[in-house]
């Protein structure tokens, strides 16, 4: 079985699936659709982060292709239905860098507050203006937290151990954490927070989001901060909040374009504004969450590759899976429709083959029965299995 693994991803997962004996490529920048079609041809596994887009196109002319593993929090660069509807499981990593990019929020929210962009400018300049003229602690600041995910809530907790008085909005009902307050829109939290951050998640409905309407919003001078999707904040209100004063500062690690490699140039219509940090998308970039991740997404192709077990996927029906019980075990991915368990059982039976054990799970349009038989299956047996209506994927591990 042969993997593809692109964007720099840690060592652990070239290590994990060769332990499996999978041979891995490795390429260090993402690739455009051409360019990926070519490079998956007769590639079982795809590993990428959030620079490289698995488009419908791609996965279309990727028959070979069987799991994908976004070694992120997001999956919104993974064509989430089409790869389902060709049985090609989709795995993120949605908790491993939750601590990194936290951590990171943290300290830009303490760094904006006490100006030190604009001391640390000033000092390479030459200057020396000691003063604290505008610079704040963070305690007993409210920050207002936009998106209660898993980020989101964790900043939570870690803002308010440091006294922070803490309120968060998000379209989904969330557990408040602690202390903290859940706000009934977004407009009320925006006229509340010294600080607002985002943490929402990629789904095409939140491009532009955030825009000119949101800023005026703000309480005067607020700080805001995003490190989540660089699409669904407006730029250049941005820019204009900034310039004005309206906006206090700003720290931004995401933008609606970014380069797809090291070295590649970057511009924006933040640059070179004060109190303005802006950072390389590296919310997750630690040595420790990269780790984290290349081991958390690996295991979950291994695990695929091996068991079957779809566990954590985000676009099949959920199984956690053991070794296999028998001498084969049957994966088969179908269209969610009635009958089709019992024309698995119907096939196997009337080619002699006795089954050990069966799972079945459903998700939307898609069922996945997996089923452990004896020794004895026959290529006829597969043959029939693969023919029935409404089949999507069959595999077969030994």
């Amino acid at each position: 079985m042969r993997a593809l693994l692109l964007e720099n991803l840690h060592p652990q997962a070239t290590a994990i699936l060769e332990a499996s004996d999978v041979a891995v490529e490795n390429h260090g920048g993402a690739m455009d659709e051409d360019e990926l079609i070519e490079a998956l041809d007769g590639v079982e596994l795809l590993g990428i982060r959030s620079k490289t887009q698995l488009t419908e196109r791609v996965i279309a002319a990727s028959p070979s292709l069987c799991a994908v593993g976004a070694f992120s929090i997001g999956t919104n660069q993974i064509d989430l239905a089409a790869a389902a509807r060709r049985g090609i499981a989709a795995f993120n990593a949605p908790f491993s860098n939750t601590r990194s990019v936290v951590e990171m929020a943290i300290a830009e929210m303490v760094s904006l507050t006490r100006r030190l962009p604009v001391h640390n400018r000033l000092m390479h300049e030459g200057v020396w203006n000691k003063s604290a003229d505008g610079a704040h602690e963070i305690r007993t600041r409210t920050l207002g937290i936009v998106g209660y995910g898993n980020i989101g809530s964790q900043l939570s907790v870690v803002a308010e151990a440091l006294g922070m008085n803490v309120i968060f909005f998000d379209s989904a009902e969330k557990l408040a954490l602690g202390n903290a307050t859940r706000m009934p829109t977004l407009e009320s939290l925006l006229q509340a927070a010294d600080i607002v951050t985002l943490h929402v998640d990629g789904r095409a409905g939140n491009q532009g989001f955030f825009g000119r309407a949101q800023f005026e919003a703000m309480k005067p001078g607020a700080l805001f901060l995003n490190l989540s999707r660089g699409f669904i904040v407006d730029v250049e209100a941005l820019r204009e909040g900034l310039e004005s004063g309206a906006i206090g500062g700003a720290a931004i690690d995401v933008f609606p374009e970014e380069p797809k490699k090291k070295g590649d140039p970057f511009v924006s219509p933040l640059q070179n504004v004060p109190n303005v940090i802006l950072t390389p998308h590296i919310g997750g970039s630690t040595e420790e969450a990269q780790r984290d991740i290349g081991i958390f997404v690996s295991t979950r192709l291994r695990d695929y590759v091996e068991t079957g077990s779809t566990s954590l996927s985000v676009n099949l029906p959920n199984l956690q899976l053991a070794l296999p019980q028998g001498a084969h075990r049957i994966a088969h991915l179908h269209d969610n429709i009635p009958g089709v368990l019992a024309a698995v059982n119907r096939e196997l039976a009337e080619h002699d083959v006795n089954i050990e054990g069966q799972l079945l799970a459903t998700r939307g349009d898609l069922g996945y029965v997996v089923t452990d038989v004896a020794s004895g299956l026959t290529d006829d047996a597969v043959a029939a299995l693969g023919a029935m209506p409404g089949t999507v994927r069959l595999r077969v591990l030994s």
